[in-house]
């Protein structure tokens, strides 16, 4: 996902009253997004590249472990993707695009860098606890050649005063 102090949420909280959090298991196959129907307009949500990541980040979401994301700032604006809104929703999928569940974006605040906090750290549900573990994490993956590589200007600055989006989810549905 495509994975930045001005609020964006207004001061929405992170329970979205219309959204049916559900955390039973479903014993049925994941829904094709090539299928039409009632998700096919819907956004993806991808987390990572498709893969063992992604299979990860996908199962800790289904768990209700992983309840929130972050995304450089940068991102959305290089992409020219629009930024993230409470009550937007999205079609989860997995490595094999397949759509696992169907998300509600529930709180979204725009953030310094170095204004994250222990409770972004732990809501992301990664396995980081600290603030300082969660900035390493995630300064690894974007100073990576990689996700450098695909930025106008790869060397753009990360530092304190870096602009990141962080985004609340709930799940509304299971597909």
């Amino acid at each position: 996902m495509s994975n930045d102090e001005r609020t964006i949420s207004d001061g929405q909280t992170r329970d979205q009253p219309n959204a049916a959090a559900s955390n039973s298991q479903s014993t049925h196959e994941p829904r094709e997004l090539a299928e039409p129907g009632e998700f096919a307009s819907l956004p993806k949500a991808e987390f990572m590249m498709p893969g063992p990541d992604r299979n990860r980040l996908v199962g800790l979401i289904l768990d209700g472990t992983k309840t929130a994301t972050a995304a450089l700032l940068l991102d959305y604006t290089e992409c020219g993707d629009p930024l993230p809104k409470v009550g937007d929703q999205s079609v989860l999928v997995d490595s094999d695009d397949r759509g696992v569940a169907l998300l509600v974006t529930t709180a979204v605040d725009m953030v310094r860098l170095g204004d994250v906090t222990d409770q972004q750290a732990i809501d992301e549900g990664e396995g980081d606890v600290t603030v300082a573990e969660w900035r390493r994490t995630h300064e690894s993956f974007w100073n990576s050649p990689d996700y450098r590589a695909e930025f106008a200007d790869p060397d753009f600055p990360l530092d304190d005063d870096t602009l990141v989006v962080l985004e609340h989810f709930a799940i509304a549905e299971r597909l």
